[in-house]
């Protein structure tokens, strides 16, 4: 039965994995997401109605939490401003934080993990173009909602678009809000810490990351509670296809290796080419130089003999 490597629970790589090939990989493809997600902005039209629609299936489902949460983090500070910090600056820290340590002290699932985390990534790259949302701060001031980036940014590095620098706002994609990988990275650091931790501190920090943020991005009106359910959604989606991406990898550095690494040739008899292409020496048949040897050991020659060895085939037997 073929074994089917689960991420967190596979064997050894076969090759072991170099910080100087790591560190780029994840660069490129961080760059490569964040290019694609300042790309497809799509209309801001859609994004709207994206996000009223949204809200209405909350609304119906009763689910809808972002409004008390948002009036709660706006009227009192000491919760809107750490929340802003929070929001603004943990999934660039934790994550990557995670990484290394895995990458350090857990090698055997550092690859399992971060393949994981990358497949969930793109498919979050995926959901962001097919569905631009408008998150709940940029909704028309009617439907009850407060940006606390906003309102908080004399606190903080950032301005009012969202938890870019101010003045940088322009690069960043503000309606890339479904699905919420705040919400999916910060699951993805939860079950490695829970996994992997090895004590109770790392456990409950497992449990206690994701579920603050989840409050979080709805608190600051940064997603809806659906985006966050997307997010883990997405998360459940690349933990179900990273063994199939590996192997995928696997062949096709297989491959590539082949390709530019030439197979030493061996020695012996096997691999000598063939001089006679083929064809066999008859019984009685003398080989080239055969009759000088006999000269030079004293024989004497024989005329009907040399004719027949030099001029003409010898008869079959």
């Amino acid at each position: 039965m073929p074994h089917t490597e689960t991420p967190g629970t596979e064997a050894a790589p076969q090759t072991r994995l170099r910080w100087w090939t790591e560190l780029p990989l994840i660069v490129l493809v961080y760059a490569c997401y964040s290019a694609g997600r300042l790309l497809v902005r799509g209309d801001v039209s859609d994004a709207v109605d994206h996000g009223l629609a949204l809200l209405h299936i909350e609304k119906v489902l009763f689910l809808n939490a972002e409004h008390p949460l948002n009036r709660l983090f706006t009227r009192e500070p000491w919760l809107g401003v750490p929340a802003d910090f929070w929001y603004a600056s943990l999934h660039y820290v934790v994550t990557p934080a995670i990484l290394v340590w895995l990458f350090r002290s857990r090698g055997v699932r550092y690859r399992a993990a971060r393949t994981w985390l990358m497949t969930s990534t793109f498919i979050g790259l995926i959901g962001f173009t097919l569905l631009p949302t408008c998150p709940p701060r940029l909704l028309d001031a009617s439907h009850g909602f407060v940006d606390t980036m906003a309102q908080y940014s004399s606190y903080g590095w950032w301005g009012g678009e969202a938890s870019a620098p101010r003045g940088l706002g322009g690069m960043t994609n503000q309606y890339a809000a479904m699905p919420s990988l705040h919400v999916g990275w910060a699951l993805w650091c939860g079950v490695i810490l829970w996994r992997h931790g090895g004590t109770r501190t790392a456990k409950v920090a497992g449990v206690v990351y994701p579920l603050v943020t989840t409050i979080v991005v709805m608190g600051t009106a940064n997603h809806y509670f659906l985006d966050a359910v997307a997010g883990a959604a997405v998360m459940g989606a690349g933990l179900l296809l990273a063994p199939f991406v590996m192997r995928v990898a696997d062949r096709a550095r297989t491959r590539i290796t082949a390709r530019f690494t030439s197979a030493p040739q061996g020695s012996g008899v096997a691999d000598s080419p063939i001089v006679s292409g083929g064809c066999q020496t008859s019984a009685g048949e003398r080989f080239p130089r055969q009759r000088e040897q006999r000269l030079a050991a004293g024989a004497e020659p024989d005329a009907s003999s040399a004719d027949a060895g030099d001029e003409t085939p010898a008869p079959a037997r």
